[in-house]
């Protein structure tokens, strides 16, 4: 049953998510939680895992959340869930794209699709830096400070924003990571 749950959830945030992995965050988080499949701390913490390791977060959120209810088959499942409708969507995208983006309801589509995955990605970040920086979890949680989060999160933005503003372009995403584990280990400890 286990399988089911877990393919059919993963596929349903798949076939509704725009935006990529990033888009699908609120969705697997509410699942996730509703189901009682992981903590707030523990998807924390895959999304962190999640967006260190090769791949799109979306996948990689799968197999991990698949692995931990069900394990190799959990995994399989769920990662084949989260990816099937993008395959699909995009085989059939790309035999009618042509033919459809002359359609101004398409274009409309498209365009009104934009701003709801900007919120969704923005609710997202809102989210994980209440989490994160001031501990609340629910709507009336007492915030406790982390101020060791909000000293990597400043060096991280301090350092992204000073690059871009020396090189006029974006610093490396991969080496915000390295550093933000850097700091991770020299502010918490092993």
């Amino acid at each position: 049953m286990i399988y089911l749950k877990l393919f059919l959830t993963f596929l349903k945030i798949g076939a509704v998510s725009f935006g990529g992995g990033y888009g699908m965050i609120s969705l697997i988080r509410e699942d996730c939680l509703g189901y009682g499949w992981l903590t707030e701390e523990e998807l924390l913490n895959f999304i962190a895992v999640a967006e260190s390791t090769p791949g799109p977060i979306a996948v990689n959120m799968a197999t991990f959340v698949g692995s931990s209810q069900g394990g190799f088959w959990g995994a399989m499942l769920a990662t084949l869930g989260v990816v099937l409708p993008s395959f699909i969507i995009i085989l059939l995208v790309a035999t009618l794209l042509t033919k459809l983006l002359k359609y101004a309801g398409v274009k409309a589509v498209l365009g009104g699709i934009k701003p709801a995955i900007v919120g969704m990605i923005l609710a997202t970040a809102l989210t994980m830096f209440l989490n994160v920086i001031l501990n609340i979890r629910a709507v009336k949680s007492a915030v406790s400070f982390d101020w060791k989060g909000l000293v990597i999160f400043g060096v991280l933005l301090v350092v992204a924003l000073g690059y871009f503003k020396w090189k006029k372009k974006a610093f490396s995403p991969i080496l915000l990571i390295v550093i933000s584990g850097v700091l991770g280990v020299l502010m918490y400890g092993i």
